[in-house]
C-alpha cells in the first residue's frame, strides 16, 4: 500500500490521479484544505490510511456484490498495526478483511491489511483474528465511516452487507477485479481525467522516459514553511448514535 494519511492526524490526503505520477497532495474544497473532523470518541483516522497501487474503482462498471458502480480512485487500505506510518510510506501489507461502503451511491471498498512488517503481523491472517484481538476496532472502523461526512452536512454514510465485513479471500477477489479495471484504464487511449502517465507499464501508450517523469517533478513549487493547523481541527464533534 501507499500511505495517505498516518494514523490520528486529520488532514484529507490522497493521491491526485488526475495530475501527471499522481503526487499525494491535501484535498481542497471551496478554496480551504480538507481535514477530517473528530467525531467522539475518534481522533482523526483510526488508521493509516492509503491506497494500493495498480487498483480502479471503475465508475462504469456496476459491482454485482454491492449494486453500485466505482468511486473512480484505487482500492483503499485501513492498515491497523502499531506502528504509526509516515505519509508515502510504501509497505507491503497482509490482507484480512474488506468492508463495502457505499459512499453517495458508489462502491468504496476499505481493505483491512496489516503491514507484514509490524510487530504483531505473525498474529493477524483474518478478519476474526482482528474481532479476537482488538475488540471493538472493526465497530469502530465502521462508526468512523458511517459518520465523518456527518459535521459538513451530510447524511451518514451506507454500506453493503449491512456493514458486516466480508473475509480475507472475498477482499483479495475485490482487489484482483480492480486490479483488472486498472490494467484496462492504462492499457488505452480513453476520455477519463486519470492522468496515467508511468515509466514502467511497457505496454502502456501513456508510458514515458525517466526523463520525462523526472521533469514533472522539477517543475513542482518548492516546499514552503511550515503553517500552523486551523484551530477548528482540533474541535470535537458529538452526535447521537442512530
Amino acid at each position: 500500500m501507499v500511505v495517505e494519511v498516518p494514523r490520528w492526524t486529520n488532514a484529507k490526503m490522497e493521491i491526485a490521479t488526475k495530475e501527471p505520477l499522481n503526487p499525494i497532495k491535501q484535498d481542497v474544497k471551496k478554496g480551504k484544505l480538507r481535514f477530517v473532523a473528530n467525531i467522539f470518541p475518534h481522533k482523526g483516522y483510526i488508521w493509516n490510511y492509503g491506497a494500493l497501487p495498480q487498483t480502479w474503482e471503475d465508475p462504469q462498471h456496476c459491482d454485482s456484490d454491492t449494486g453500485c458502480k466505482g468511486d473512480n480512485d484505487p482500492i483503499d487500505v485501513c492498515e491497523i498495526g502499531s506502528k504509526v506510518l509516515a505519509r508515502g510510506d510504501v509497505v507491503k501489507v497482509k490482507v484480512l478483511g474488506t468492508l463495502a461502503l457505499i459512499d453517495e451511491g458508489e462502491t468504496d471498498w476499505k481493505i483491512i491489511a496489516i503491514n507484514v512488517e509490524d510487530p504483531e503481523a505473525a498474529n493477524y491472517n483474518s478478519i476474526d483474528d482482528v474481532r479476537r484481538l482488538k475488540p471493538g476496532y472493526l465497530e469502530a472502523t465502521v462508526d468512523w465511516f458511517r459518520r465523518y461526512k456527518v459535521p459538513d452536512g451530510k447524511p451518514e454514510n451506507q454500506f453493503a452487507f449491512g456493514g458486516d465485513f466480508k473475509d480475507k479471500d472475498f477482499a483479495i477477489n475485490a482487489i484482483g477485479n480492480t486490479h483488472e479495471h486498472w490494467k484496462a484504464l492504462v492499457g488505452k487511449e480513453h476520455g477519463t481525467e486519470i492522468c496515467c502517465k508511468n515509466i514502467s507499464v511497457t505496454s502502456s501508450p501513456f508510458i514515458c522516459t525517466e526523463g520525462d517523469a523526472k521533469a514533472v517533478v522539477e517543475v513542482q513549487p518548492a516546499s514552503g514553511g511550515s503553517v500552523s493547523l486551523p484551530s477548528e481541527v482540533d474541535r470535537w464533534y458529538y452526535f447521537q448514535k442512530n
